[in-house]
């Protein structure tokens, strides 16, 4: 059994590495379904069950400050390639896109907890918030909403496998309905966006030893400096001291963003890095206590992706939005950075652009938006 600090973040750090190798080197099918990520929850919690390490004194030290730290750092390193110039350039038709998708997500959301309310009591309802941050930005907005309500380590699994299942689902449904595509957009009155350029995203290069250290250093001095400034601020109930923390890490990192320091490789691959290394110290905490919910969860998230794309094509119908910016923008809540500018390219070469900065939009708001579905989540769930 490990019982000391430096054993363990060596079993964490093998773990949050195995499974993006592997998927690396064979690309098994079997991480279309489950990500990586979740893998590396799942293997880690499984290793927490079984007793590998003991969590207490030494190591639990080690858990709380790595959570407290760690999380600001990645939200800070995720918004440096979020250059919201680009995105506001993209122009109020895909900006209004993008806020409907929004929109039809926290309708979806709420409408969903309202009917399972009574099958979610006490604070059930906490991994659905949780997941309307990823399904608005990403994991790390997740991980962020979590930490920012006090959500339980063991309810991390219901939001990350809901995550994982549904959003696979979905992906499918994307890239199989864009043969609709002429149909839809004469239901709409839409002009195809295929049709219509947009700029370059930006490019980064390699990523270099030193840029590993810039950048290291540079977020964990924004994660102390955010705690520190954190606990000057007033509190609620729901705006906590951590709360604080997060935003001000993800606000100096979109400060960064616009600055030429963003032109500084490395950024994005050290987030790809510390983000699936946060997941597997989160997960170091938890167990499969409460496992048997997750096909509510999962019934959860089906119901809300119905109702979202419902709501989105309604939408579409009232502001004449084709297909393909339809489709674009909801995966880039729903999957993020990592498959949009894929389905985007199946549509129109043209359109892998929007799909990266509409990823990257999601990223900057997912955090605030996951907190005010949980505001209202918590009010609705005590009446």
């Amino acid at each position: 059994m490990i019982q000391s600090v430096w054993p363990y973040l060596a079993v964490m750090l093998l773990c949050a590495g195995i499974f993006p190798a592997l998927e690396q080197r064979y690309g098994w099918r079997a991480f279309n379904v489950l990500p990586p990520i979740v893998l590396t929850y799942l293997l880690v919690t499984a290793l927490a069950v079984a007793g590998l390490w003991q969590v207490g004194g030494e190591i639990r030290a080690a858990q709380s400050m790595l959570t407290a730290r760690l999380i600001p750092a990645l939200l800070f390193l995720l918004m440096i390639n979020c250059d919201l110039r680009a995105i506001f350039a993209l122009g109020p038709r895909v900006l209004a896109v993008f806020a409907c998708t929004s929109v039809s997500l926290f309708c979806a959301f709420l409408l969903t907890f309202l009917i399972f309310r009574s099958a979610l009591p006490g604070n059930l309802w906490q991994p659905l918030a949780a997941l309307s941050g990823s399904w608005v930005g990403g994991t790390a907005n997740m991980i962020a909403v979590k930490q920012a309500i006090g959500m339980p380590d063991s309810l991390l699994a219901m939001s990350l496998l809901t995550d994982a299942l549904c959003y696979s689902m979905w992906v499918v449904v994307l890239f199989s309905v864009a043969r609709l595509a002429p149909a839809f957009n004469r239901w709409t009155c839409a002009r195809s966006s295929a049709e219509i350029a947009f700029a370059e995203a930006r490019t980064t290069a390699p990523t270099r030893p030193d840029c590993v250290l810039v950048w290291l250093g540079l977020a964990l001095l924004v994660a102390a400096g955010s705690a520190w400034l954190a606990a000057k601020l007033p509190t609620t109930p729901m705006i906590s001291a951590t709360t604080w923390t997060i935003l001000l890490a993800t606000a100096a990192g979109l400060g960064v963003a616009h600055t030429p320091l963003a032109r500084y490789p490395g950024a994005n691959a050290i987030s790809g890095a510390l983000l699936i290394a946060v997941v597997a110290v989160l997960a170091s905490q938890s167990n499969f206590e409460g496992i048997a919910r997750a096909p509510l969860y999962l019934l959860c998230g089906v119901l809300i992706i119905s109702i979202q794309a419902l709501l989105l094509a309604l939408c579409a119908r009232l502001f004449h939005f084709d297909l393909y910016l339809c489709g674009i923008s909801s995966l880039a809540h729903i999957g993020g950075i990592a498959t949009t500018p894929i389905l985007a390219a199946t549509y129109a070469r043209g359109l892998v652009p929007v799909g990266i900065l509409l990823a990257l939009l999601g990223y900057v708001i997912g955090t605030g938006y996951g907190l005010v579905v949980a505001s209202l989540m918590s009010a609705l769930a005590i009446h």
